[in-house]
């Protein structure tokens, strides 16, 4: 029986494009935008802040010396939120399971700026029973570790959990753990599997 249901965050429930950021920061750097993509999400920075090997404060100082931007860190911050898209189908789909008794959490490679933000922005946050999030537990999906936590925190194991993730790196790890791991690609077939699974009506 499943008793709880775990939301990656990125492509699942919001949609995100970095190039938005790249786009609106590189004309304060002395970088070009294809530098300044590949400077944050071809080098190993982004992965260190997101499994919390650095701060925002460090994030920031990094990044200012390696491109020269001439913003302060709350800059950069609105620059780095302002990215994402809601997914309205699944942001629905995770009310329903709520509103049905189903314990929902985020499981989620992320970082402290884009949790700021997010948390404020979406009334969906508080939706939801807790949240397991990379730049906390310090570890990147699919890193054993951070399904572990979740493991720990729900008190659920195997067939127990449902689990929705874009990433195929990332079901995979989820299968490995015998959770009803998911996929996602569009919400249609995202809703028949949670249907054929029985957590849906």
């Amino acid at each position: 029986m499943i008793k709880v249901a775990a939301f990656d965050i990125g492509k699942v429930l919001l949609d995100f494009d970095y190039g938005i950021f790249v786009r609106r920061m590189a004309p304060r750097t002395q970088m070009d935008v294809p530098a300044l993509d590949a400077f944050l999400n071809q080098s190993p920075l982004l992965a260190q802040y997101e499994s919390g090997r650095l701060t925002s404060s460090e994030f920031f100082t990094v990044v200012q010396k390696e491109t020269g931007f001439d913003g302060t860190e709350a800059e950069f911050a609105a620059y780095f939120e302002d990215i994402f898209t809601p997914i309205d189908e699944i942001i629905t789909l995770q009310a329903t399971l709520a509103a049905r008794g189903l314990p929902t959490y985020t499981l989620s490679n992320t970082n402290e700026m884009a949790v700021r933000h997010i948390s404020r922005a979406y009334d969906f946050w508080p939706r939801f029973t807790g949240h397991i999030l990379s730049h906390e537990v310090k570890a990147l999906k699919p890193d054993p570790k951070i399904y572990e936590v979740f493991e720990e925190i729900t008190g659920c194991l195997g067939n127990e959990i449902v689990y929705l993730d874009d990433r195929s790196e990332n079901i995979v790890a989820g299968k490995n753990r015998n959770w009803n791991a998911i996929e996602h690609r569009n919400g249609a077939d995202t809703r028949e599997a949670l249907i054929c699974l029985g957590v849906l009506p």
